[in-house]
């Protein structure tokens, strides 16, 4: 039972009982100029004062009605905040919505909450759909789309990054491990501490551009499936990046929009959790539910202090924030210093 909802009725009615004793007494005060309030209060039922078999007896009246109509309210309060809550996570195709809300009380005896709800439903998952089909319309610049455009800036940003600098730290690392290998005695012992911490900060960096270069070069899902795409990888990350990756991904059949959608948003999260999480495991998770579409990713990291992503300096979560948006979907993330970080993103789906 909602115990609230029980709280405020019981006061509301305690309050009504009193105000209407108030003003019978005052009607009868002033029918009766020989009955006072003094009198009233000086009288005497069973031995106990009258005043307070009154006030017992609206105490009990107030506790007893308001118990009573908590408990027929409860039934359809939690189920609309069950709908409710559903409709928040975009979980348009929810069974639930399939149950009539129990209409046998005297404040809905034709439905009309329910039907309501069913109509606030459709017109959410209408425009989910609108939304997700005016996403996918390319936009032209020129004779080329943006994505276009985009994806060819990045290939060359990663083929640039790649050839120079990314050899230039491998180089680095190569050299000052063959220097802290070969046991230089000309070496002093904080000179060696120095040229360890150099080449800690050349593991990190080169660690940074690995994710880097994952997040930049586009891997077309081309004839994969989303699936496929996603495994391949994870695969490709789980050979370079000294990290524990298990994944479970269910088949999907999407439109080819949203799967493509749906893989920038994981690269860009990969590419999130390599550069900034400190995690030594990473869990990637697919599902594909009637009418929607999950993604979860769970990582041990470091974590971090979770606000406002309008907010938040991560360009990251707020670029994969924008996806989901723009998809209909619901996108949130939970983290916390020290306890890793759970991203999970629902997208609603015709079929």
């Amino acid at each position: 039972m909602n115990y609230q909802l029980w709280w405020r009725l019981f006061i509301s009615g305690f309050l009504s009982l009193s105000g209407l004793l108030l003003i019978i007494l005052s009607l009868w005060i002033n029918a009766l100029p020989e009955v006072t309030y003094d009198l009233l209060l000086g009288l005497e039922l069973w031995g106990f004062p009258f005043s307070l078999i009154v006030f017992t007896i609206m105490l009990v009246v107030s506790l007893l009605s308001s118990f009573l109509f908590a408990i027929a309210l409860n039934e359809p309060f939690e189920a609309v905040k069950a709908r409710l809550n559903w409709l928040i996570l975009g979980e348009y195709r929810h069974p639930i919505f399939d149950k009539k809300i129990s209409h046998q009380h005297w404040y809905d005896v034709d439905e009309g909450i329910d039907w309501d709800i069913r109509q606030l439903r459709n017109r959410f998952e209408q425009l989910t759909m609108d939304l997700q089909e005016f996403s996918a319309a390319p936009t032209f610049v020129g004779e080329e789309t943006k994505e276009e455009i985009i994806e060819e800036e990045r290939r060359r940003i990663a083929r640039e990054l790649h050839d120079s600098v990314s050899q230039q730290l491998f180089a680095s690392s190569m050299m000052l491990s063959a220097l802290l290998e070969g046991k230089n005695d000309a070496l002093s012992p904080e000179v060696q501490r120095i040229l360890e911490r150099i080449d800690t900060v050349i593991g990190n960096a080169q660690t940074e551009m690995r994710a880097l270069l994952l997040h930049l070069r586009p891997i077309e899902l081309e004839e994969s499936s989303l699936k496929e795409g996603i495994i391949y990888l994870l695969r490709e990350m789980d050979s370079k990046i000294p990290m524990t990756i298990v994944w479970d991904l269910d088949e999907t059949h999407l439109e080819s929009d949203m799967e493509d959608h749906l893989f920038r948003i994981l690269q860009e999260a990969l590419s999130n959790t390599l550069r900034h999480a400190e995690a030594t495991r990473l869990e990637v998770y697919l599902r594909r539910e009637p009418g929607s579409v999950a993604l979860k990713l769970i990582d041990n990291g470091k974590g971090f202090m979770v606000g406002d992503i309008s907010q938040m300096s991560s360009y990251g979560l707020r670029n994969m924030e924008e996806r989901v948006s723009s998809m209909g979907g619901n996108f949130r993330v939970q983290s916390q210093p020290g306890e890793g970080t759970i991203i999970d993103i629902l997208i609603p789906v015709e079929g």
